[in-house]
């Protein structure tokens, strides 16, 4: 396979955790790599600290904004000439709940939680019927199982439904989708909260290693839901 023929993928929120370490296993697999975060520092400290290869395209953008979607979309197929895979992973959480928290941050949170992944999946799709290629949501244990009072957990729960709604759309289409739904992972999603949970939790390599084995299963296959806790955690 040339470089030309090598296949495409594009993550937001790709800067650090999950991924960050989805894009350093697709790059090793031989794959051309798109990363879109907010943070231009943490993009530009990312490529760097892979020693900026050729085959990694970096853009600054909003995962709730469709213009900078459609833009990061544009940017990779006018870099790559095609796009087989989408890793919609930007996402954080606020950390309270529907009876103490603060509401000001639960906009900015919905936004990026919910409607991020539903703006990939409009600007992607085209360029995924051409490649018969894959969709995978990056969703979370907090969206399969209620905990009291959760509004980050309630936006999972709308990933959980959009993955599910959008394989039945696009399944006539060859295009895959698959829901990655981790639990406990130590990434700097835990940074808000001032504290690691209690107990063991999954790397960011972990949940790669299941994201990268679904976005390459042979053509016809479509791993649909993955659902990865660490031992030890009941919920």
């Amino acid at each position: 396979m040339t470089t030309h023929d090598a296949p495409v993928a594009l993550i937001t929120g790709g800067g650090s955790g999950i991924g960050a370490a989805v894009a350093r296993q697709l790059l090793d697999a031989g794959y051309r790599v798109t990363v879109t975060g907010r943070g231009e520092r943490r993009l530009r400290d990312f490529a760097d600290g892979l020693g900026r290869p050729d085959g990694l395209l970096t853009v600054v953008g909003n995962a709730s904004d469709f213009g900078d979607v459609q833009n990061a979309v544009d940017l990779t197929l006018k870099s790559y000439g095609r796009l087989d895979t989408v890793v919609a992973n930007a996402g954080f959480a606020t950390h309270d709940s529907v009876v103490d928290g603060d509401p000001s941050g639960w906009t900015e949170m919905v936004l990026t939680n919910v409607l991020g992944p539903a703006l990939l999946v409009r600007a992607a799709v085209d360029a995924l019927k051409e490649t018969r290629g894959r969709i995978l949501l990056v969703g979370s244990v907090a969206g399969l199982v209620n905990t009291p009072g959760n509004i980050y957990g309630a936006t999972k729960w709308a990933v959980t439904g959009l993955a599910e709604n959008t394989r039945r759309q696009v399944t006539e289409f060859g295009v895959g989708v698959t829901l990655v739904a981790p639990g406990r992972v130590e990434t700097p999603f835990w940074d808000s909260y001032g504290s690691l949970p209690p107990g063991h939790l999954l790397t960011s390599d972990q949940i790669a290693d299941s994201v990268v084995w679904a976005i390459r299963q042979p053509a016809g296959v479509d791993v649909n839901t993955v659902v990865i806790r660490p031992l030890g955690q009941p919920n």
